[in-house]
């Protein structure tokens, strides 16, 4: 019986797959055109799956040479010595799942190889007659990246000399992980292990100038995610609504591989089944709750790099909005490990699943800093009957945020206003729903949540006041994004920072445009 599988490769015997045959056709026409390059994409995003399924696409038409520097040790990297004959071993023991000749598997094996030099001479007499692809999957697993440069050298320097018809070499190569080869580099410089010479120049040069881009798209849209679940529906035969259920997933995940087959394990083997929008919200919940190598690869790389965390933090608490621009090293890097992509120009986090994360941690992190002006609400003020009352819980927030904060607290509360109202929402609907950043509608003067209680939707708005023009640009704003959504009824919550009697106090409901709108400012 086939599964959702979540941990390392995936095959179609044994697991639920997505069809990503159009994806390796495109990476196919790369190879044919003996293109050199780099897949880069963020921890379990489906890189060793796709390689093997490349594999198995050009096995007719070339010898393929599959290798993985996972299990490769430490000693294997100590020296130009022992990664040349590493290599060759791992090259021997790839080639006897091929259609490669016997005399090229003994010559690999039996071969004594101590120097790049010889090691590229040997390519040469491998490659003189055959067509060989070389595929090396997790390039940043290694724990000598100097000598994996001289590895990389080496191959760029065949790679040009076949191009003026002076040597042979492998037809194509691909190199899959998670840091490209100029990440690589900065990644030695950065922790004192490589220092660039005169001759290196430019830091960001790369010893793998020669590869095209990787332009790929590897994440699943919903017609992709719909295969995977119409193969599940054949032998479950649940009657989802498959085209609907992997739009919804869609839209949590933005199709991040590991997000997407973990929802689905979560509700078939977790759920009961429960092919449904709520079963969906569940799993998410499940998701959010559990630890897992994708969420510890997330928090050690935001505690890691503290330009990064506040970078984050500023776009999701504070609103700020922030131009998408690769050259920028932050927003490189955050590209890199999966956390952003580019929405109209800007920077976004890359799925709503990751904005709930991250906006929790940050929470949970900050939560000593509001500690002492925490409301005191329990769930069941706001809780009837299963049913969360929105309007009950912003009345009883603006009523004690009026008795708690005063003028003295302006500059706190400018700047962690948001957070505050988000640490008093949490526990509320904890166990029972959870809430994310809508990110594309997010700036410094506003922020949209989509709260999420059971069959509960609700749409809130957070602004600052900036004058009576501006909130009815705000009144405007919500409108739009509730037709968006499909919704008549919202909540905006508006903050007025100003001193003294200019400020104003209000809860009430209000039309506007053919929207009901609980208007809240404290």
């Amino acid at each position: 019986m086939r599964k959702f599988n979540v941990t390392g490769l995936c095959t179609p015997d044994e697991d639920y797959m997505v069809d990503i045959s159009d994806k390796i056709e495109q990476i196919k026409r790369l190879v044919d055109r003996r293109s050199y390059f780099v897949i880069n994409r963020a921890r379990q995003y489906g890189k060793t799956t796709t390689l093997k399924e490349l594999q198995k696409a050009l096995a007719d038409e070339y010898i393929v040479c599959s290798l993985s520097f996972q299990g490769m040790g430490d000693e294997c990297f100590s020296s130009d010595e022992s990664f040349c004959q590493s290599f060759a071993k791992q090259v021997s023991r790839a080639l006897q799942f091929t259609s490669a000749r016997a005399d090229y598997i003994e010559d690999w094996n039996d071969v004594s190889i101590t120097s790049f030099e010889q090691l590229g001479q040997h390519i040469t007499r491998m490659c003189e007659r055959e067509k060989f692809v070389l595929l090396i999957d997790e390039v940043d697993r290694t724990s000598n990246n100097r000598v994996f440069i001289h590895f990389i050298d080496m191959l760029r320097d065949k790679f040009l000399a076949r191009k003026v018809k002076e040597d042979y070499t492998f037809h194509s190569v691909i190199l899959a992980g998670v840091y490209d080869i100029k990440n690589i580099k900065l990644k030695m410089i950065h922790e004192g292990t490589h220092t660039p010479t005169v001759t290196e120049g430019n830091l960001y040069n790369s010893p793998w100038n020669i590869a095209v881009n990787f332009n790929v798209d590897m994440s699943f849209n919903p017609a992709e995610i719909s295969t995977m679940l119409s193969s599940y529906e054949e032998d479950h035969e649940t009657g989802m609504d498959i085209a609907a259920i992997a739009e919804k997933i869609h839209i949590y995940t933005s199709g991040y591989p590991f997000l997407v087959s973990r929802i689905c394990q979560c509700i078939d083997e977790e759920l009961d089944m429960d092919w449904s929008h709520d079963g969906i919200q569940r799993a998410i919940k499940i998701l959010l709750e559990e630890k897992n190598t994708l969420f510890d690869d997330i928090f050690k790389n935001l505690e890691n790099n503290k330009a990064l965390y506040d970078f984050i933090y500023d776009l999701l608490i504070l609103g700020s909005s922030k131009s998408f621009t690769i050259s920028n090293p932050i927003i490189d890097l955050g590209h890199m490990y999966g956390f952003f992509e580019k929405r109209d120009g800007k920077v976004a986090i890359a799925n709503k699943i990751f904005e709930m994360l991250m906006t929790e941690h940050f929470i949970s992190k900050d939560e000593s800093m509001v500690k002492s002006s925490r409301i005191g609400v329990l769930q069941y003020d706001v809780v009837k009957d299963g049913r969360f009352d929105m309007e009950l819980c912003l009345r009883k927030f603006a009523d004690h945020y009026g008795e708690i904060f005063n003028d003295n607290d302006v500059e706190f509360l400018e700047r962690h206003g948001r957070l505050l109202f988000l640490s008093y929402l949490k526990p509320l609907i904890n166990g029972h729903g959870f809430y994310h950043i809508e990110s594309q509608f997010t700036d410094l003067r506003r922020m949209d949540i989509a709260v999420d209680f059971g069959s509960q939707q609700f749409i809130i708005e957070l602004k600052r006041w900036r004058g009576e023009q501006y909130q009815a640009e705000a009144y405007s704003q919500l409108c739009n994004y509730l037709e968006s959504k499909h919704t008549d009824t919202g909540y905006l919550l508006t903050f007025d920072f100003r001193k003294g009697g200019n400020k104003v106090r209000k809860a009430e409901w209000i039309e506007v445009n053919g929207k009901h709108i609980f208007d809240v400012m404290v």
